[in-house]
């Protein structure tokens, strides 16, 4: 089967990401990155979901240092002195400080690397354009961008005969569309976390704060999709 390198956070989007691509037959690559952010908690769900829809590797990439660098710019890290917005209006103008500067710069970057070596045409990522909090990194632009740039780039871009694609299933898709979409796909979506600032139980179960961008859109969604929310809200 081909291969796919997909970027899997543990997320509600990256694992919707992960059903698709193995449900469209690819062999996936599953990898996740620690940099230092205050959800560390959903790396637990990236290993736990990458083993149930079958990735043939799991690879977490150790980015502590860039948590410490971006520090004073996102509130996103453990290292920042900022607190994440809560109650805040998701649709309100300009870009919050939950934004992480370079993130998805930098981790296409190291998707792109491994699907050079495991000679895979094909790598996915979970960006939305609709119904997310307004990162320049998610816009369809910056991906078309960085497509063009991984074929300039890369042996695999300049010497194969089918250049190297920027999958990204969601990017059209309203938050509910894309719980129907994992739903169809078998995603258990109580096994992911989208808070950007959860607390956790005496198990170390995940509790999400419920007020943050990322709650508020996640809430949203199971609403219009007309589903059960499994996520549990302090």
């Amino acid at each position: 089967m081909p291969a796919a390198v997909v970027l899997l956070s543990g997320g509600l989007d990256s694992v919707t990401v992960l059903a698709v691509a193995a449900a469209k037959g690819f062999d996936t690559y599953a990898m996740s990155f620690a940099y230092g952010q205050r959800h560390a908690v959903e790396l637990e769900c990236a290993a736990r979901q990458a083993a149930r829809f079958g990735a043939k590797a799991h690879e977490v990439v150790d980015l502590s240092h860039l948590g410490r660098l971006v520090a004073p710019a996102t509130a996103l890290v453990g290292d920042s002195a900022l607190d994440v917005p809560k109650g805040q209006d998701v649709a309100s103008a300009g870009i919050p400080t939950t934004y992480v500067p370079a993130r998805n710069t930098l981790f296409l970057s190291y998707g792109l690397a491994w699907a050079e070596v495991l000679e895979a045409r094909h790598l996915f990522i979970g960006v939305n354009a609709l119904d997310y909090s307004g990162y320049p990194d998610c816009r369809p632009a910056f991906i078309e961008s960085f497509a063009s740039t991984a074929n300039l780039a890369t042996r695999i871009g300049v010497e194969a005969g089918e250049p190297l694609r920027i999958e990204t299933p969601l990017q059209a898709l309203r938050k509910h569309e894309i719980i129907a979409l994992g739903l169809e796909h078998g995603v258990d979506y109580a096994d992911t976390v989208s808070c950007y600032d959860p607390a956790q139980d005496a198990s170390g179960a995940p509790i999400a704060c419920g007020s943050c961008d990322s709650c508020q859109l996640r809430r949203r969604g199971f609403e219009l999709a007309a589903v059960p929310d499994p996520t549990r809200y302090a």
